[in-house]
């Protein structure tokens, strides 16, 4: 066992894991129909790739990933589409979105990638195959898997994180994963590390899971383990606290490494991956399995039979809840992840997505309404819970004011909205609720400003160029007036022939010499939007389809500058 490091605040709330984590791994029924929306996962939504009418399979892709940051979508049974239409999403503002509906024909019929060897595949074939599978990260950010394998082509990636800390209350989805599918996840952890460069791996976990750390023990010390992974692995065991799980606070733990403010944990070398998507990982390149179900926790006092089930994506919720039990009537709030990061739904009518991990049925006397905010009486709870050392409190005034420039300044961006001080507050204050807003706010203003500045930027482009062709045109013109005042000025051959050689080494010259200060500007803009568009594709911050677009017409424009300067040359050469 590892030393355990130790990270600043963090809180103690009620952990209400027993009543799921007593019962097995459970398989949910095939559904007859399921929803699958187009945008589950971080980045661009998916485009559709088939027909209503169309017959699919199981496994088959029906949406293509677009852009850079996107994922594919799977059928996740075998069946006809039924239609691609608007219909209700768990999400916070209680949307609809598009989604692609498809009939079951109860036959399971599966269309699986072909099996790869990860110890013998090359690394593009293998980070291919993630991007195919459309897996992603399952411990609720979704970001696309073949993403962070590639962190290792910027940044020195020396120990890969299996983090099974899984401290918020209620969900054990991790747990049953460890439980059940250990070697599957260790052997994920191994593909990951081949794949991003780890030189070693260590796993995560608290305490509170003794069945789980039992599972990987066994198997960390069996005979087989040496066939599956190349690299050392430790397991490291840490008291219970939340939020242990977060990746910063958890890197802290295990490495006692500070990820810098607004970095991320590859900035130290670190890469960190739950036990959900390393399973999912394993499948789609050992198994050939795309992404098309994962496991969730069913629990609150309104189910009599709570637990976690594996089901397919597109699941109506309200059946597994059926499955599990519930009181419909006794509800008094559906909450789709833990209590504390998740949010409430609307209707039980909706899909299972890729980020949905645990669905909470409580009753009034089990998670009561928020009570009325009262007004902050600077007690300084809030700055002793907060796990990433802000002052939540100088944060409250700033984002209540709309002080947006001085909220930055008290490093907003780093508040991971783990809830810890809505629960510590005796005022009752949503401070997360507050934060999250801000941030939001904050996102839309640079997203309109990088707007304004690629409008900007086009249109110097366009009035540069304007003004070019107008400055070539004149120069053209005047030098052919030039030449017919040279030419009837004097007759002989050999007095034209220099006249005319002459004009057109001085027109060429003018030509080249502007062209060449236009394509050192067009070199510039490149580079430029390469490193705005790398930055943002690191840090998940930003636009990327609209980077990509200015990326586009810098090169578009280097291109056309170019063509132009080697026509120039093209002609001084033959006027000489």
């Amino acid at each position: 066992m590892a030393r355990d490091f130790d990270f600043p605040g963090g809180i103690h709330p009620p952990q209400r894991k027993q009543a799921s984590a007593q019962e097995p791994l459970r398989q949910a029924p095939l559904p007859s129909r399921v929803v699958l929306p187009l945008k589950q996962h971080t980045g661009a939504p998916a485009e559709p790739c088939v027909i209503p009418g169309q017959r699919v399979r199981t496994g088959e892709c029906i949406a293509i990933a677009q852009g850079m940051i996107s994922a594919n979508i799977h059928a996740s049974i075998s069946g006809e589409i039924r239609s691609l239409e608007e219909h209700a999403v768990p999400h916070p503002s209680g949307g609809k979105a598009p989604c692609l509906i498809i009939d079951g024909d109860g036959q399971d019929e599966w269309q699986r990638l072909p099996s790869l060897d990860w110890h013998q595949t090359d690394r593009d074939a293998l980070v291919e195959r993630l991007q195919q599978a459309g897996v992603v990260g399952l411990g609720g950010a979704t970001f696309p898997t073949q993403i962070k394998t590639c962190s290792r082509d910027d940044h020195s990636i020396d120990t890969l994180i299996v983090n099974a800390a899984e401290c918020e209350p209620y969900i054990t989805a991790d747990d049953l994963t460890l439980r059940t599918y250990a070697p599957d996840v260790v052997e994920g952890a191994g593909l990951m590390a081949l794949l991003c460069g780890a030189k070693r791996i260590v796993i995560g976990i608290e305490d509170d899971k003794p069945e789980a750390l039992a599972a990987l023990e066994a198997h960390l010390h069996g005979t087989d383990i040496g066939n599956q992974v190349d690299v050392p692995i430790e397991l490291t065991v840490i008291s219970t606290r939340y939020p242990s799980g977060g990746e910063k606070q958890l890197v802290k733990r295990l490495l006692n490494r500070e990820v810098p403010s607004r970095g991320l944990p590859i900035d130290v070398g670190v890469l960190c991956h739950n036990p959900g998507t390393l399973r999912a990982a394993i499948r789609a390149v050992r198994d050939g399995e795309p992404l098309v179900s994962r496991i969730i926790t069913l629990t609150g006092a309104a189910l009599h039979q709570p637990g976690n089930i594996e089901a397919r994506l597109g699941t109506p919720m309200h059946a597994l809840l059926a499955q599990a039990g519930w009181h419909e009537a006794a509800v008094s709030r559906l909450v789709m992840g833990g209590p504390l990061m998740g949010f409430e739904l609307s209707q039980a009518d909706l899909p299972v997505v890729k980020a949905s991990n645990c669905l909470i049925a409580a009753t009034t006397e089990e998670l009561p309404a928020q009570p009325p905010e009262q007004p902050c009486i600077r007690c300084g709870a809030c700055e002793t819970a907060c796990p990433a050392g802000l002052l939540p409190q100088q944060l409250y005034w700033h984002t209540r004011s709309h002080d947006h420039d001085k909220a930055e300044l008290f490093n907003l961006f780093d508040c991971i909205e783990c809830g810890a001080c809505d629960f510590v507050c005796p005022s009752h204050i949503p401070l997360a609720q507050y934060f999250r807003a801000a941030k939001d706010s904050i996102r839309f203003r640079h997203h309109e400003a990088r707007k304004a500045e690629h409008a900007r930027h086009r249109f110097e482009l366009r009035q540069a160029r304007t003004e070019r062709e107008a400055a070539e045109k004149e120069a053209r013109r005047q030098a052919r007036a030039a030449a017919v005042k040279r030419k009837s000025r004097d007759r002989s051959a050999g007095e034209r022939h220099e006249t005319t050689l002459d004009t057109s080494q001085a027109t060429g010259g003018d030509d080249v010499k502007t062209l060449r200060i236009a394509q050192a500007a067009a070199k510039a803009a490149v580079r430029k939007a390469e490193k705005a568009l790398a930055r943002a594709s690191e840090t998940g911050d930003g636009d990327i389809e609209d980077l990509e677009v200015q990326l586009a017409t810098a090169q578009e424009n280097l291109k056309a500058t170019e063509s132009r300067l080697e026509a120039a040359r093209g002609t001084q050469e033959n006027a000489q």
